[in-house]
């Protein structure tokens, strides 16, 4: 609909785009924030891409697609991860390199599970050694080395698999459903009220917070674990910190509509740093 409009808001981006590779843009205004289109949507479809004032590791990796510990490795970025205007990061691996480091990573692969096999049979012998005499000698008790288990309430997002408890982020109509296209809306919209309560879709920790990333507004992702982000954009209040652990149905931030042009969140689920379907995840009504 509106095509006169939509095709104007497409000019302005490919002159955008244009400009970019040959040199450092000044911020633009976001014309139709509320379309997610290519550009504001952030795919960066990119070999190289040159930092600028405002970007994080994450917001990057979010735009490429990637997944953060992936864009750091292909650019020998160590924790805490911090980048600088004007740096060169590569978004692309080179065939051969790509090739080589998942050769390497199948060799580290059984070299572990051979030696995870091993494991069993030296603890068994330990165990089943036969207890010493009383000699009336005192010694000093060995330390024993148990590998130690999670807690199931303490949260890890390092560890991979799928999330079993996902809630709906807030109450009200979903007015934009997800698409697969490249261009299309890579997550819902739900329309509300200003100020309603927006929820932490699942336990996680935050990775950002913040309105870098243009079209999203004020904007929450969070990591839930190796696999699983989730995203909130619009917020006209964000109320929780970077590096916060968060639980499933916590409030972190009030419906708004910045970045785009009504009252609503932006939601999205990214899997291995691809978006996919909300729906799928959420529960149903």
């Amino acid at each position: 609909m509106f095509g006169l409009k939509w095709t104007s808001i497409s000019i302005i981006f490919v002159i955008f785009l244009c400009s970019a590779c040959s040199s450092d843009p000044q911020p633009v205004p976001v014309v139709a924030a509320g379309t997610y289109n290519k550009y504001n949507q952030g795919v960066l479809d990119l070999t190289w891409y040159k930092v600028k004032r405002g970007d994080t590791l994450y917001s990057i990796a979010w735009r490429a697609g990637l997944h953060l510990k992936t864009l750091a490795q292909m650019n020998h970025i160590r924790p805490p991860y911090r980048i600088y205007a004007g740096q060169k990061l590569r978004l692309k691996w080179p065939q051969k390199t790509a090739h080589r480091s998942h050769k390497k990573t199948s060799r580290k692969a059984l070299s572990r599970s051979h030696y995870s096999k091993k494991t069993p049979s030296i603890a068994k012998k330990t165990i089943n050694q036969p207890k010493k005499r009383n000699t009336g000698v005192v010694t000093k008790p060995t330390k024993q080395y148990v590998e130690s288990v999670p807690s199931k309430n303490k949260l890890d997002i390092n560890k991979s698999g799928p999330i079993h408890h996902w809630v709906w982020p807030t109450k009200g109509r979903i007015i934009s459903g997800f698409s697969s296209k490249v261009t299309g809306n890579k997550g819902i919209d739900i329309a509300g009220h200003r100020n309603q309560p927006i929820l932490a879709a699942a336990a996680g920790r935050v990775v950002y917070a913040g309105n870098a990333l243009r079209g999203y507004g004020n904007l929450i992702i969070i990591k839930h674990n190796n696999d699983y982000l989730s995203a909130y954009a619009h917020n006209s209040r964000i109320l929780v910190k970077e590096h916060q652990s968060v639980k499933a149905g916590q409030h972190i931030a009030d419906m708004g509509e910045t970045g785009t042009t009504s009252v609503r969140l932006h939601f999205e689920i990214r899997y291995k740093g691809k978006s996919v379907n909300p729906l799928r995840y959420l529960p149903k009504h």
